[in-house]
């Protein structure tokens, strides 16, 4: 019985152990990712989420212009609010990854959702392909047929980790689209939160509108970013179809740390 009682000790003290660096790496992390002392290296990695030979065809064009209106986004707003760092991202593109990230859990419940981003993280160490240094964030594009797979699950993207997951439709004119959703969950993990209706996509006023002071309020003519869509009246929005579409608002600029 008493060895039994040390093993266990031993294997919670372990365990307790592994979280408290995976814990302390995180925060660490998430202070020099919005210090903007420097840019941040986000890599994108691609990856055949179905399998199909059209989706790796397009996995196979890629170059890293592709993502290019990302890190001009980026830049462009930085400079909207005054951030001295000229361009706060540069985009780099890594061959593809071979393997599947994990899935979320169904139930959302606390404990699984921290087992699978422990997961998540793991899988990631085992599956970066890039050749080059460390990145600060990673963003994996998991690529559909869009005539096999018109709708897509949820994209995320996770703070602690600095780690994200698009589902994205492989398209050539879905591209622009695409980035749109990538640039949204990027800042999620730079600590920007959501800012539309779970149950409508409606975005929320006045974070979630790119112009709350415009008059009149309806139509908007851009997105604010973690808005996700052009609120066109109280009860349409249409998502942008590029990032020429889409503003970072006061309250995103806020939790990212550009602005006070």
């Amino acid at each position: 019985m008493a060895r039994r009682g040390f093993f266990y000790t031993l294997r919670v003290s372990l365990l307790m152990a592994v979280l408290f660096v995976v814990a302390m790496n995180s925060w660490l992390s998430r202070l020099r990712s919005t210090d903007w002392n420097e840019p941040l290296w986000v890599v994108v990695y691609p990856v055949n989420g179905d399998g199909s030979p059209d989706s790796q065809r397009y996995i196979d064009s890629l170059d890293v212009s592709t993502f290019a209106a990302v890190s001009d986004f980026l830049h462009e707003e930085a400079a909207r609010y005054g951030l001295p760092l000229a361009r706060p991202v540069t985009v780099k593109l890594a061959p593809p990854v071979d393997a599947l990230p994990p899935a979320p859990p169904a139930d959302g419940s606390t404990l699984g959702v921290m087992l699978w981003s422990l997961h998540l993280r793991y899988w990631t160490w085992r599956h970066d392909s890039f050749d080059g240094p460390q990145p600060d964030v990673q963003m994996y594009v998991v690529y559909f047929d869009p005539a096999t797979h018109p709708r897509l699950r949820h994209s995320l993207g996770l703070r602690k980790g600095l780690i994200g997951v698009v589902n994205a439709f492989a398209g050539r004119r879905e591209a622009q689209r695409n980035n749109v959703v990538i640039a949204h969950e990027f800042l999620h993990t730079v600590g920007a939160s959501d800012k539309y209706d779970p149950v409508t996509d409606q975005p929320l006023y006045p974070d979630g509108f790119a112009e709350p002071d415009r008059r009149p309020l309806f139509p908007q003519r851009y997105a604010e970013i973690m808005g996700g869509r052009i609120p066109l009246s109280e009860q349409r929005a249409v998502m942008p179809d590029s990032l020429r579409q889409a503003r970072i608002g006061r309250q995103t600029a806020r939790e990212i740390r550009w602005i006070d």
